[in-house]
């Protein structure tokens, strides 16, 4: 057995088309009207609730039981083409974890949760570029020392 994909319940297939298209970059790799998949291996479903013959009314918004998880190696300029996206709506602002990774989490149209952090990668040469030692990063960074020696 071979795991495919996650599959997102949407209202609209063009406004979410648009909306992961626009603000993470993602190309359609499959186009089945109703169903489409994206490149970064997940997939977007209209009319769910037809599809497996459930109740309209069990399709849930704002479940908060999974989200979508993105990594950029430029947060900064991330959160400036999010702020200039419209109707935006924030699960909450830009924080930094303990483990020095910025992160912000946003909605979507249909109000699945998606985080978006700065990649690990950057953060670990950021420590490096700074003068601290392999093994200092991975403290800080709270990653394995494999870890920060794979990102130089």
């Amino acid at each position: 057995m071979k795991f495919q994909l996650a599959l997102l319940a949407v209202k609209s297939v063009g406004v979410s088309k648009k909306f992961y298209g626009e603000l993470f970059n993602q190309t359609v790799t499959l186009d089945l009207g109703r169903n489409v998949t994206f490149s970064g291996g997940f997939a977007i479903q209209e009319d769910f609730d037809w599809l497996t013959n459930i109740p309209t009314d069990s399709v849930l918004q704002k479940s908060h039981n999974m989200e979508l998880y993105f990594e950029v190696e430029d947060f900064d300029g991330f959160i400036q083409r999010l702020e200039s996206y419209p109707n935006i709506v924030y699960v909450h602002e830009p924080k930094m974890h303990e483990w020095k990774q910025r992160v912000v989490r946003i909605y979507d149209p249909d109000y699945h949760m998606i985080e978006i952090g700065e990649s690990m990668a950057v953060i670990a040469k950021r420590y490096i570029s700074q003068g601290h030692s392999i093994e200092e990063t991975a403290e800080i960074i709270q990653h394995p020392v494999e870890f920060v020696k794979a990102c130089l």
